[in-house]
């Protein structure tokens, strides 16, 4: 219950505070790319629970249609507006709004795209007890995994090393997650895009 007051509290501040922040980039994405500025991307939330997340759109429209779920370097998909956008992570401000329904909270593992989530093992469905993050251990860690998904094989790179090795740093969070382990991972993450 605490977690979940913190997590309203703090999202509704951060989407006051970043109102003029929010408003300049829905319309810089207006004026430079054809299409919505939100993107709605289904994720798979708490005990399996399929939602919609809120991004600012950084590609082209229809490109969840036209490749996979996860963008590797160069991708031809991204918009040089959303290019700028996914560099601080800026894109990921309206997952704010999904904190404040209920899908999200701050900290958490971070929720994946259905296709990935189906390969999940019984032990890694465990990260689907809580509420998804738009931070974790893993997004700490993995913070530049666009550059690590490279070359040829970059998809298989993620479901076979990436994508397992984030869950192993999620479930040993969720084992001895504590209000001031949270805590530790918004103060890693801030000092990581702010670096």
């Amino acid at each position: 219950m605490a977690q979940r007051i913190f997590d309203v509290v703090i999202s509704a501040l951060g989407l006051l505070s970043l109102l003029p922040l929010l408003l300049g980039i829905a319309v810089l994405i207006r004026l430079t790319s054809p299409g919505p500025i939100l993107h709605r991307g289904t994720r798979v939330g708490k005990h399996g629970k399929i939602f919609c997340m809120y991004k600012f759109r950084s590609m082209v429209v229809n490109a969840a249609q036209l490749g996979p779920g996860i963008t590797a370097t160069g991708d031809i998909h991204v918009t040089p507006v959303g290019r700028w956008l996914r560099q601080p992570k800026l894109d990921e401000l309206p997952q704010l709004i999904n904190v404040l329904r209920g899908d999200m909270s701050l900290v958490g593992p971070r929720p994946e795209d259905p296709r990935y989530v189906a390969l999940y093992t019984p032990e890694q469905r465990r990260v689907l007890s809580v509420r998804p993050g738009i931070t974790s251990a893993a997004s700490v860690h993995y913070h530049r995994e666009e550059a690590i998904l490279q070359g040829p094989n970059w998809e298989e790179v993620y479901r076979t090393v990436v994508m397992p090795n984030k869950l192993r740093l999620d479930l040993d969070y969720l084992a001895s997650r504590t209000f001031l382990s949270d805590m530790r991972i918004l103060w890693e993450t801030l000092r990581v895009l702010f670096r």
